[in-house]
């Protein structure tokens, strides 16, 4: 790790953080906390992803979708209107339009062809926004002059990387120029996430293999055919697994490659000198 102890933690001119953890846990309540600072760059992964390497397939997508429409047709083929993605740190909604669903056309789903596609697309562009920290960490001081810089990771990192492989190449990237913290969540947590899911059940990337089983296994459980799916349903039935799913995934990455905070934790900083002594906190206990 790129800090050894906690002292030489407190005393970096430079402090470097990853954050990673099931959303909804505080990953972004912490980057935005200490963007608000002014000492903090802050590092918005899925913000990357939805801006630099899938925005023209959002604002595609939608266009798309106003070409069903004579009236915006006419209007977008003469170049007369412009339809755009608003995407923002606090607003990811144009991202998981996107991504979608998979299951009745009529409902709102995708063909599930249409759906994996879209995740392969998200899946390697995710990687390259990982990748592209170290990027961001040289540009937030020879340009900006931020003296510390937090990466706000979205919830699918532990599905693209292999903890166990030490030459890994995502990890040994963010290891070399980062902290990488985990926040842990409690059952208690996990049961909120799902009961916050299930009102609002919201598209979300998986990797391929579990993707594959997760659906598999429900059309032989509802004995349904993948055109007659409710997507509602499949992803409110396949969100809990995802999260058994990711547990053991992320609790490797943090035993491997960096260190645990808890969540409860996390809910009782309020500053910077609370979220320094937090990581702090969790050096001294790994040493």
């Amino acid at each position: 790790m790129i800090y050894a102890s906690a002292s030489e933690w407190r005393n970096a001119p430079q402090k470097r953080v990853l954050l990673f953890a099931m959303s909804g846990l505080g990953k972004t309540y912490l980057s935005t906390m200490l963007r608000s600072t002014g000492d903090w760059f802050h590092y918005s992964i899925d913000y990357r992803i939805g801006t630099r390497y899938m925005g023209e397939k959002i604002a595609d997508n939608a266009k798309r979708e106003a070409m069903k429409v004579p009236f915006l047709r006419d209007l977008l083929r003469s170049n007369s209107i412009y339809i755009g993605s608003n995407i923002s740190f606090d607003d990811l909604k144009p991202m998981s339009s996107y991504l979608g669903k998979p299951g009745n056309p009529g409902l709102g789903g995708l063909p599930w062809d249409e759906y994996t596609r879209r995740q392969d697309e998200f899946q390697q562009s995710e990687i390259a926004a990982l990748l592209d920290t170290q990027y961001f960490i040289d540009r937030s001081v020879a340009l900006y002059q931020y003296p510390h810089f937090i990466c706000d990771t979205g919830g699918s990192i532990c599905e693209w990387v292999d903890a166990d492989n030490p030459v890994d190449p995502v990890l040994t990237d963010l290891a070399a120029n980062t902290l990488m913290v985990w926040i842990e969540g409690t059952e208690a947590h996990t049961a909120e996430l799902i009961r916050r899911f299930d009102k609002e059940p919201k598209p979300m990337s998986y990797d391929p293999a579990f993707l594959l089983a997760t659906w598999e296994a429900y059309l032989d459980e509802f004995n349904a055919h993948s055109d007659t799916v409710d997507p509602d349903d499949f992803i409110r039935w396949a969100f809990a697994k995802a999260l058994a799913h990711r547990q053991p995934r992320y609790k490797a990455m943090a035993e491997k490659w960096g260190i645990t905070v808890p969540q409860e934790a996390v809910e009782a900083v309020k500053d910077q000198e609370g979220f320094v002594s937090m990581i702090a906190d969790a050096l001294e206990m790994r040493s």
